[in-house]
């Protein structure tokens, strides 16, 4: 009987290992600070009480993703939405779609340096300007020039790579650097430069009303799955409700799978991201992970200011609340 018992809860084990659907999942950018919520929805065992066993991959800018999900090399993955409209409207019908809002208020900044003559978005002109090519905020660049009156003629633009924009900025060899605020801020004070000489344009607070960063799905495999998408998303809310609720407890969970991280650093930066973009008061009082469709109307006239759309612009191209509940999630654990 006794071994009869012991066979019967290895075998419901086993039937509940193999019940876990395997979810690839590509974020938009390395396991800094912001990629601490997904670690703790896997372990504190949130995606695992959904039937779920999700793997994360780095990623390597805001465009990155895209490609990736609409080629089905991962079935979900984390894009800056704004790249996401161009692509689709450059690729009509690719198998793509923005599931989740995460960043109801983009962290696409310009970050300069006092010393070096940068105060406002106006004294980026006659300076040299160091933005890497796949960069999200980069891509945004042309829209806050736009509504700046910036003259573009008047600034040089100078092709970074990712691992050497901060360094540049911090020797002085560009005056300023597109980039996420909670990341190239921080990754240039921890060069060595005083916080004191770093000012952060962030494009939000100078007329770019776009959002930024959502989840994004494989449309073919959201359609043939859609109870994992519904899932994934509710264990991604999960994990950043215990992100904001204590994000020092999330960090050591970040740190296992970046040992080289500065676990202080990574903390500022997920504290930034939770104060200046994910927990915004529109999200606290109407649900995350969802839009508004007037503001999202807004976005895409202001894309349309600086992109020449070769269709229509739809909004139901290229966002879905299907998999969402009504109301989005709330963040308060």
């Amino acid at each position: 009987m006794f071994n009869r018992t012991i066979l019967a809860v290895a075998l419901t084990g086993a039937t509940a290992a193999q019940a876990q659907t395997d979810l690839p999942f590509t974020l938009d950018w390395r396991f800094e600070g912001p990629a601490a919520p997904y670690f703790a929805a896997i372990d504190n065992g949130n995606f695992a009480a959904l039937d779920l066993n999700v793997t994360v991959a780095a990623g390597d800018g805001s465009l990155d993703a895209i490609p990736k999900v609409a080629t089905g090399a991962f079935p979900v993955g984390m894009a800056d939405i704004n790249s996401l409209i161009k692509f689709l409207d450059q690729n009509p019908g690719a198998p793509v779609i923005g599931a989740m809002m995460i960043y109801d208020k983009p962290p696409f900044a310009i970050i300069g340096r006092r010393s070096l003559g940068i105060d406002t978005p106006k004294s980026l002109e006659g300076r040299v300007l160091g933005a890497p090519p796949p960069d999200g905020a980069w891509a945004q660049f042309p829209i806050f020039a736009a509504e700046n009156d910036l003259d573009m003629s008047a600034i040089t633009v100078e092709p970074v790579g990712f691992p050497t924009r901060e360094p540049m900025l911090a020797e002085g060899n560009v005056a300023a650097i597109t980039g996420f605020s909670f990341t190239s801020y921080l990754n240039t004070a921890r060069l060595g430069v005083p916080e004191d000489d770093l000012v952060t344009l962030l494009m939000a607070d100078y007329g770019v009303e776009l959002y930024g960063n959502v989840i994004i799905v494989n449309t073919e495999y959201a359609e043939a799955n859609p109870e994992v998408i519904s899932n994934f998303l509710q264990g991604v809310a999960e994990g950043w409700a215990a992100a904001i609720a204590d994000p020092e407890a999330v960090i050591p969970l970040l740190m296992s799978r970046n040992p080289a991280a500065d676990a202080e650093l990574e903390l500022r930066r997920l504290e930034l991201s939770i104060e200046d973009n994910v927990a915004t008061d529109w999200v606290m009082e109407n649900g995350f992970g969802i839009i508004d469709d007037a503001r999202m109307a807004t976005s895409l006239e202001q894309i349309a200011t600086t992109y020449e759309f070769v269709n229509a612009a739809d909004a139901s191209l290229y966002f879905t609340d299907a998999y969402l509940p009504e109301g989005g999630f709330s963040l308060a654990e």
